[in-house]
């Protein structure tokens, strides 16, 4: 006669608990959660998409990690606007054939019309976010490439004490339809209100951890977590932890309201 075995007990996880939320004003994508996709005219390169016109966007953002010697098989121009920030690694960037060597927190921005590649250098993979969406041209010239680093934009105040901007794009060029910037807090530092605007939003987390409200809801975010936030989705946060956080933003600006074409109907 066979023994009686008890049932081994569930491995941790089997209710599928997971910090990922989708809702139809916001998204919270922790990375674990975030499968990887491969991508025609890449190679050695695996792609996250974080969010996309799928999810409701009017733009799309992605991580690329990419192992040394991988990138585009290819100059690229697809006739959108982009926009790269490295995490990390070593990365050269090539704009219009010009080459442009990158270092954690450099990044460019490629206009509408010109060819891009991409190429990883040094020992070890590198981390690279991607923004891209479709210009909207209005009769200003469109701007022209950018190259930077985060280490040479001025810390601006940000409303409170404790908070700052970094503004990687012109904020005074209305030929810009984004922005693209650096928002860092000190521990306990919070927003002064609940916001609440047209400006949609793609919020990849740098360093450090907060807690943040979205549509009323609390998640805690960390480092190399993603949100996007709908247009005028109720948004409040402050930074929990011992050191500092800070989150690259991307959000849509300086373009009037569109509306949808008339059906004919009264």
């Amino acid at each position: 006669m066979e023994r009686y075995a008890p049932p081994k007990p569930l491995p941790f996880g089997v209710y599928a608990h997971n910090r990922g939320v989708v809702t139809p004003q916001y998204a919270v994508m922790p990375p674990e959660g975030i499968l990887p996709s491969r991508l025609p005219g890449f190679e050695r390169t695996t792609v996250f998409f974080l969010t996309s016109p799928e999810m409701g966007a009017h733009f799309a953002q992605a991580a690329l990690e990419i192992e040394p010697g991988g990138g585009t098989t290819a100059s690229r121009n697809d006739g959108l606007e982009h926009f790269f920030y490295l995490v990390s690694g070593a990365v050269t960037l090539g704009i219009d054939g010009t080459s442009h060597d990158l270092t954690p927190h450099g990044y460019a921005y490629v206009p509408t019309g010109h060819h891009y590649d991409i190429r990883a250098g040094g020992d070890g993979p590198c981390r690279l976010i991607w923004i891209k969406r479709p210009y909207s041209q209005i009769d200003l010239p469109i701007p022209a490439p950018l190259v930077d680093h985060r280490d040479n934009v001025e810390r601006m105040r940000a409303h409170t004490q404790g908070r700052y901007w970094q503004y990687l794009l012109p904020v005074e060029d209305l030929a810009f339809d984004m922005h693209v910037n650096v928002l860092g807090f000190e521990p306990g530092t919070y927003f002064p209100c609940v916001e609440t605007h047209i400006m949609e939003h793609g919020l990849y987390m740098l360093e450090g951890q907060m807690l943040y409200q979205l549509a009323g809801d609390w998640h805690e975010v960390k480092a190399d977590d993603f949100i996007w936030m709908s247009h005028y989705c109720p948004q409040f946060c402050f930074c929990t932890g011992w050191g500092e956080a800070a989150y690259l933003l991307y959000k849509d600006v300086n373009r009037d309201i569109s509306f949808p074409a008339p059906t004919g109907r009264r």
